[in-house]
């Protein structure tokens, strides 16, 4: 199983990019994993929330094939202990999936056709980060989960 982890625009603080650049790396050697990072839509200063969502939200959707299973990264979403987690991305796994996809929406969220898209919503905690901080929080308990499924010690529970 691939597991794809699209964003919206680039990681712009060195301190985010190295932490992720770590974990990206780690995540390596359990699966294949890609971050891919649309770029910024144009003129959205100009654009008021909603179309933003949207413009934003097409170029995600554009990213799906019609197999993916695509979890959103929303705080409406559930919430998993990192043991959880773990056991959710075995599921995935041994459930024939060929590619999981994790969406990280812009600073406004996602436009209703990506809701529409999901297959589920997951939630890191009921506190907001900035979505670019979420990038870093979210691969670190991806590269946790496996190192769980594998019984290294990386995680003392």
């Amino acid at each position: 199983m691939k597991i794809l982890l699209l964003v919206i625009g680039k990681t712009d603080e060195d301190y985010l990019v190295t932490g992720i650049k770590k974990y990206v790396g780690r995540l390596g050697h359990y699966t294949p994993f890609e971050l891919k990072e649309i770029p910024d839509i144009r003129n959205r200063k100009t654009l008021s929330e909603e179309q933003q969502k949207k413009a934003e939200s097409f170029l995600l959707l554009q990213q799906l094939q019609p197999s993916d299973h695509v979890v959103l990264l929303d705080e409406r979403g559930k919430q998993y202990t990192s043991i959880e987690f773990s056991e959710l991305i075995e599921k995935r796994s041994a459930s024939g999936v060929k590619r999981l996809v994790f969406l990280i929406g812009g600073p406004y969220g996602f436009a209703q056709e990506v809701y529409d898209r999901a297959d589920a919503l997951l939630s890191l905690s009921p506190m907001t980060f900035s979505h670019q901080m979420v990038r870093l929080v979210f691969v670190e308990q991806l590269y946790r989960a496996f190192t769980i499924l594998k019984g290294e010690p990386y995680h003392h529970s």
